[in-house]
């Protein structure tokens, strides 16, 4: 290989698409994480792609809608280059209405998401009646639907991004010295040095627990109801979490915390009574003090680069993430948000 242009430190969902940018656009990466792909909160088992509320709209919300538009191409490129699936489909989502006073407020957010979303996503109010066997249970009788949320699997979508790297001639090592442009890709590791270096802190790890169902609903849309996801995958199971935990003991066994989680799911969606729990899941996932991912120079590394802080929305904004830091890195040009900008979280 070439002389490398571009080291990542980290193979979390956030170093491997700026890898895949950069690589695609002709740079010659290497990614270097000591645990490999997804071994991180990037190897879970939910993947629900899902819009912030369509009002009271920012930066976030802006950059996130871009991102989730860009999804779709950057997943098929993906796949079409190294081969692997990532489980990818936007099929949008389902939410029960609790009272009339929220479906009042559902029905004058469809027509904020069509000045806001610009008309390439629906956000509709509809009868469960139209949903089916797969409709969540609802008070009011109603669901929102929105037609902008995606699913993806996210331990496939960080094996096939590490197959498209190695199809473009990229490195993914375990080991390997820095060389050329750096970016720090280090979740919950990279906050913990940053608050250590400053003294407060600049960010935390959030455990989720979540599980895996067996259980083939076909390509339907997730649900979101009593603070659960619900995400059938393409493989025939359904994903159920997660929870947040800002304070635990061990980071990777799960609970009684999950056992509530799955209680509310089929509370919320009876049809998943009965199937088979195959696995449980926890992981810590990286929260900066902003609550917005960390773009930019990093703070403690001079001319080095940091991209942090993903947490619950990382593999949603993960397209347009990269798409910022390859501008950044291999041709200067900043369109980073000023709110995502490290000092924020300093």
């Amino acid at each position: 290989m070439a002389s490398i242009d571009i080291t990542i430190r980290g193979a979390g969902i956030f170093g491997l698409s700026i890898a895949w940018i950069c690589a695609r656009r002709g740079a010659h990466v290497r990614v270097v994480d000591p645990n490999g792909p997804g071994a991180g909160s990037s190897g879970g088992l939910v993947g629900a792609l899902a819009p912030h509320v369509p009002e009271n709209w920012n930066a976030k919300k802006a950059f996130q809608l871009d991102s989730l538009l860009l999804a779709d191409p950057f997943w098929r490129d993906v796949e079409a280059t190294g081969g692997v699936s990532p489980g990818y489909a936007r099929l949008g989502r389902l939410q029960p209405i609790a009272d009339d006073k929220a479906l009042h407020l559902a029905r004058a957010r469809e027509a904020s998401a069509r000045e806001l979303w610009q008309g390439k996503a629906e956000w509709s109010v509809r009868p469960v009646s139209d949903v089916g066997n797969w409709a969540p249970a609802s008070p009011t009788g109603y669901v929102i639907h929105d037609t902008l949320t995606a699913r993806m699997h996210p331990r496939r979508a960080c094996a096939a991004l590490s197959a498209a790297l190695t199809a473009l001639g990229a490195q993914v090592v375990t080991e390997a010295e820095d060389s050329g442009q750096v970016l720090h890709a280090t979740g919950v590791h990279g906050l913990e040095e940053l608050s250590r270096a400053f003294g407060k802190t600049v960010g935390n790890g959030v455990k989720g627990q979540a599980a895996l169902l067996r259980f083939n609903a076909g390509e339907v849309p997730q649900i979101f109801a009593d603070a659960v996801h619900i995400v059938p995958h393409a493989d025939g199971t359904v994903a159920i979490g997660s929870t947040s935990e800002r304070d635990y003991d061990d980071p990777g066994t799960t609970d009684a915390a999950l056992d509530e989680v799955l209680d509310r799911a089929t509370r919320a969606l009876p049809v998943l009574h009965g199937a088979e729990v195959i696995e449980r899941w926890a992981g810590v996932r990286p929260r900066s003090r902003s609550r917005a991912p960390m773009l930019g120079a990093h703070p403690l590394h001079d001319g080095q680069f940091i991209a942090n802080g993903g947490f619950k929305i990382g593999f949603g904004m993960a397209p347009k993430v990269a798409q910022v830091m390859a501008d950044l890195m291999l041709e200067g040009k900043d369109h980073i948000p000023e709110d995502f900008q490290p000092e924020k979280s300093l």
